[in-house]
């Protein structure tokens, strides 16, 4: 669209890192369009930026019951978290490199969703995400809201967000793979099976329960 005047628009540049396996080895390069979200005008082009993400604590609680119960327990991971977030406020950014029409260079992009590097993008992608659940029979926790669970009957189900990673767990099989299912039908996402290792944490499940480990933590500081 035309270069709206007197509007701020954001300008941008790609970014590339290295994932890496839970035991250290690389897993894949990425690279990702990021804008510069440190020239955003609060009250302009964003407002509020704070979004929960899970504690220790509640991380703690779960696994007990996952423990004192033997639930099955998964963890997915959402790829390309922030684009799947609506934003609410009216954000331009430049035509991204290699991406430029040669025809209008003065034109820039509106955009309707999240990029990485906004100010508001993880908050904007909680709330894409808690509205979802929410629509599903989910209800986020009074005392934590990242946290939210669902309950039919008998059926119980905890899910734990921190960001784009997720810890789900059930009280039977057949509901933890409903819910992935649905999960799956609306965002794209990955399912890493059983929980094996999140936010800097082994873990390994035996008959004993599950073990908990930040070696490799511990060794990427040496």
């Amino acid at each position: 669209m035309p270069r709206p005047p007197s509007a701020n628009v954001l300008t941008g540049k790609r970014v590339y890192k290295h994932k890496y396996h839970s035991d250290g080895t690389l897993a894949r390069h990425k690279a990702c369009w990021v804008v510069r979200g440190y020239s955003q005008c609060h009250g302009v082009d964003y407002d509020e930026t704070f979004s929960p993400v899970v504690k220790p604590a509640t991380i703690r609680t779960v696994l007990s019951i996952v423990c004192s119960r033997s639930w099955p327990i998964h963890q997915l991971d959402v790829k390309n978290t922030f684009l799947h977030a609506i934003l609410d406020e009216t954000v331009y950014c430049d035509q991204p490199a290699g991406f430029v029409d040669p025809s209008t260079l003065d034109n820039v992009c509106l955009l309707r969703k999240s990029l990485y590097g906004l100010k508001q993008a993880p908050r904007a992608w909680y709330k894409r995400f808690s509205n979802y659940l929410s629509s599903t029979g989910f209800v986020a926790s009074a005392s934590h809201t990242s946290l939210f669970v669902y309950k039919y009957g008998d059926s119980v189900a905890y899910l734990l967000l921190f960001v784009n990673d997720i810890v789900l767990t059930a009280s039977t099989p057949t509901l933890l793979r409903r819910i992935t299912d649905r999960l799956h039908s609306e965002f794209a996402m990955t399912d890493l099976g059983d929980l094996h290792y999140f936010l800097g944490i082994s873990v390994q499940r035996s008959t004993d329960g599950l073990h908990l480990s930040q070696r490799q933590y511990a060794v990427d500081l040496l």
